[in-house]
């Protein structure tokens, strides 16, 4: 590791303020992947001009998408590279919209998270537009507020400059694929069963997930797996998520959308269906797989293909 690497590292720790042991799996795990990307990066430079790689990280609610998805930003935009960072979650349909979803289709349809809460066209559209950019462009990146629970004003959306030489989208169920019919007629929680009796919702979510939403995924190159080790666990990760975003909202002046413990309880109910299903199955589609343990550290890794090298 170089000295560059070294110092880019430590500040990131305290910018992001993580753990002793992040850093740990930086040096043994995500350092590395950057390498290897950076690799690959040079590689591709040196050939036939080709489209921007779209590198994708997948993983349940509380894994470390965002905070790993930023790491690889910070390290490679030392090393002189220019990186886009899109975010499933900045694609939501905003909270109007989702209201005359929940009005026309389905009320449960009115809380963000699920496939047909998003933006696809938008996401797709954007994606597009920045492997289509030259020097001179400038690609309007969307933004969603969750302390808000609504989309940013677009006249305050970050433009990103120019090419980049890498895309990067993290997302909860980012390159699932829809679950079986049968596998919707039973509910896998009160929600369902009380609040979707008749599987209209969760139909409707499966039957997005299938449509658009591929069409998105289809632009990732390379998709990277966090893996929690089950729901139970998810389920705890994101109740920190919620601590910190409440901490934020409070240096802020601005407490609006931050769920007790009970909001919260049923907000993951939501996704519990979708969340056990990409437990399942995704570890099997991408590229490559970061095992976590309780404790949230990398325990084991699977290269399973095309990954970086």
């Amino acid at each position: 590791m170089t000295a560059s690497n070294e110092f880019t590292l430590a500040n990131f720790l305290v910018d992001e303020g993580l753990p002793d042991s992040y850093a740990l799996d930086a040096h043994n795990w995500f350092l590395p992947l950057i390498d290897r990307l950076e690799y690959q990066l040079t590689e591709a430079a040196s050939g036939p001009p080709a489209a921007t790689m779209v590198l994708g990280i997948s993983g349940a609610q509380g894994t470390g998408k965002s905070t790993l998805a930023k790491l690889i930003e910070v390290v490679l935009t030392s090393r002189g590279r220019r990186i886009a960072n899109l975010c499933m979650d900045d694609f939501y349909l905003s909270r109007a919209q989702r209201q005359r979803l929940a009005a026309d289709i389905h009320p449960l349809l009115a809380t963000r998270g699920v496939p047909g809460t998003h933006d696809t066209a938008l996401a797709i559209a954007t994606i597009d537009a920045l492997r289509a950019a030259t020097d001179g462009s400038v690609i309007q990146l969307p933004r969603f507020d969750k302390a808000i629970d609504d989309l940013f004003a677009v006249d305050t959306w970050p433009g990103f400059g120019g090419r980049a030489d890498l895309i990067i989208i993290e997302g909860w169920f980012l390159g699932a694929e829809p679950q079986l019919d049968s596998e919707l007629e039973t509910a896998v929680n009160a929600l369902e069963e009380n609040e979707d009796g008749e599987g209209l919702w969760r139909g409707y979510a499966n039957a997005q997930l299938g449509g658009s939403y591929q069409r998105w995924f289809a632009y990732i190159d390379h998709l990277i797996l966090l893996k929690a080790p089950a729901f139970k666990q998810v389920k705890s990760w994101r109740s920190l998520q919620e601590v910190k975003l409440a901490a934020r909202s409070k240096r802020s002046g601005s407490s609006r959308g931050i769920m007790n413990g009970e909001q919260l309880e049923r907000f993951l109910a939501h996704f519990e269906r979708l969340t056990r299903h990409c437990l399942q199955s995704l570890p099997g589609k991408a590229d490559q797989v970061f095992y976590l343990d309780a404790d949230h550290q990398v325990a084991n890794h699977h290269v399973i293909k095309n990954a970086p090298a």
